[in-house]
């Protein structure tokens, strides 16, 4: 997957208007992600990324290996990104699926394997949830939660597309 494939992937699944939210939800992601592992696991998981995309986990983060929960991280994206945590967790989620049907599966377990499952703020689970429901897809955006949804709230007109 190129770079355009790569964006253009992210932004049909975010429903971004523009490359421009597009690559602040991107680099918000990687970036903060890349903050947070070591280094070799930022290079490793990388390295099948676009150019363009892998250099926001590496070259683009001067520190690796920083402690931070959850939490923080969702608020990292957040700040970075310019969206509302609940956005900022959803388009981390998104992106990291992405990755994950680019990069080696031992390269994402590498990267699972670096951040700590339990059940408070630790809880980095979270940032697999859609990667865990199977990735992304028609039964898994109804599962998520995720992509296109019908509004319940519109009655009326051609219900073919339901």
């Amino acid at each position: 997957m190129n770079f355009d494939e790569f964006t253009g992937t992210v932004q049909h699944r975010l429903e971004l208007p523009g490359t421009g939210e597009t690559l602040r939800a991107i680099r918000a992601t990687l970036s903060t992600l890349g903050q947070r592992i070591p280094a070799g696991n930022a290079e490793d998981l990388a390295a099948s990324l676009p150019m363009e995309i892998k250099w926001y986990m590496t070259s683009a983060v001067t520190e690796h290996g920083q402690h931070f929960d959850w939490a923080e991280f969702v608020d990292r994206v957040s700040e970075i990104e310019g969206v509302d945590r609940a956005d900022a967790a959803y388009h981390a989620r998104v992106v990291v699926d992405v990755v994950h049907t680019l990069v080696p599966e031992s390269d994402f377990w590498q990267l699972r394997d670096s951040l700590p499952e339990s059940e408070d703020d630790e809880n980095w689970g979270k940032l697999f949830e859609i990667v865990d429901a199977g990735g992304w897809g028609d039964a898994e955006e109804a599962q998520t939660g995720g992509g296109p949804q019908p509004d319940s709230t519109e009655q009326g007109g051609d219900d073919s597309s339901a």
